[in-house]
């Protein structure tokens, strides 16, 4: 196939993430609007026809005192990475944006490597012996995926030596994911395990209440959030960030995102945000008060977010970052203990890849990102 590169218009990108059963949430056209310090590009893949084949979002990010970027492509580009002709996708988008003046290329194929359902890891929890996901046999392996990793590192592409990416991942590289494709709601709940119906019965029997917000509820949102910031100790984000988010993506798409809460006698106790591009659904920031915990808002708003998704047509229902570790005594192992929960199933994608185009100025952003 012979493939050709040239910057597109935000409609044609949308128009064409649009034809497909789903993309990532970080590379639609809107995204670039969330991310405002970035300066950013749509790029598309023309095949001999002229006909759109592929599409992704670039974010620049200046270096300081220099007209040297960082172009990064959050879990993108949205090509066909099983094309034996990888390199003729690459290679010319590596060229442009060196032509853009970028120092260094960071891309997130969205290549599925590795599965495990909750069976094996709940048998890789009771095993002492066992410390991370990739001790544990795995449901499912592609094969393919190991085929892109090796044509990515023959082209130049580099990680780090722990598999991850040279100055840390960005995006996560393990997910959690409940299927919903082929499935009945009682298929998804018969699949929890017996403490998530059990704290799912003991919400609406204490008459938790959840309800989708609008614009107008994001301070609600926040208050929450950052009572969640200070508990669990990381810097929350800005209202205004979550404003921003609401306005550009409900701009491009009005159920692009929404705002659950969840309350008890009238009062919110946790709330989450939810993001939707076509058939992929991700539970993407979650927040919850100190007390009234005993009444679990957080299952039964896990629950409601779920039930919609399946309303919605989704396929799958991302719960999202994830880390690999199953050692209990790990500050991390409690995500996937709560997410296990939900009879899914934890996913490895390739990770983030990186491409220096100056030598030089990439090891000076790798030292600088490690000592963040």
């Amino acid at each position: 196939m012979s493939l050709s590169l040239s910057t597109i218009s935000r409609e044609q990108h949308l128009a064409y993430l649009q034809s497909l059963p789903s993309a990532s949430h970080c590379q639609v056209p809107a995204w670039a609007d969330v991310k405002n310090e970035w300066r950013s590009e749509n790029l598309g893949w023309f095949d001999k026809s002229g006909e759109l084949v592929g599409a992704a979002l670039v974010l620049y990010r200046q270096l300081p005192k220099v007209k040297r970027y960082l172009a990064y492509l959050p879990e993108g580009p949205v090509i066909n990475w099983y094309a034996p002709n990888l390199d003729e996708w690459l290679q010319p988008m590596l060229a442009h944006l060196k032509q853009q003046g970028a120092f260094t290329v960071k891309m997130g194929p969205p290549v599925v490597i590795r599965r495990w359902n909750s069976t094996a890891i709940k048998a890789g929890i009771q095993d002492p012996e066992v410390k991370r996901l990739r001790d544990v046999e795995a449901s499912h392996i592609e094969p393919r995926a190991f085929e892109v990793s090796d044509k990515l590192r023959r082209m130049g592409w580099q990680q780090a030596e722990d598999g991850g990416a040279g100055f840390g991942d960005v995006q996560p590289r393990y997910v959690f994911q409940v299927p919903l494709a082929n499935r009945s709601l009682d298929d998804v709940l018969k699949g929890f395990n017996q403490l998530w119906r059990r704290n799912i019965k003991k919400a609406e029997k204490a008459g938790v209440e959840v309800v989708q917000g609008g614009y107008d509820d994001l301070p609600t949102w926040q208050h929450l959030y950052e009572i969640t910031a200070e508990r669990d100790k990381f810097r929350p984000r800005p209202l205004s960030y979550f404003q921003r988010q609401w306005t550009a993506l409900n701009s491009e798409d009005p159920n692009r995102m929404r705002l659950y809460i969840a309350k008890h006698e009238g009062e919110p106790l946790a709330a989450a945000t939810m993001l939707t591009v076509g058939q992929h659904v991700w539970y993407s920031y979650g927040a919850s008060a100190n007390h009234k915990r005993e009444v679990r808002p957080s299952n039964a708003m896990q629950w409601r977010m779920l039930r919609d998704s399946y309303a919605l047509g989704a396929s799958v229902y991302d719960l999202r970052g994830i880390s690999d570790t199953l050692d209990e005594n790990d500050h991390l192992f409690g995500l996937i203990q709560f997410k296990v929960g939900t009879g899914g199933e934890a996913v490895e994608y390739v990770g983030e890849w990186d491409f220096p185009l100056n030598k030089v100025l990439h090891k000076a952003l790798d030292i600088y990102m490690s000592r963040r």
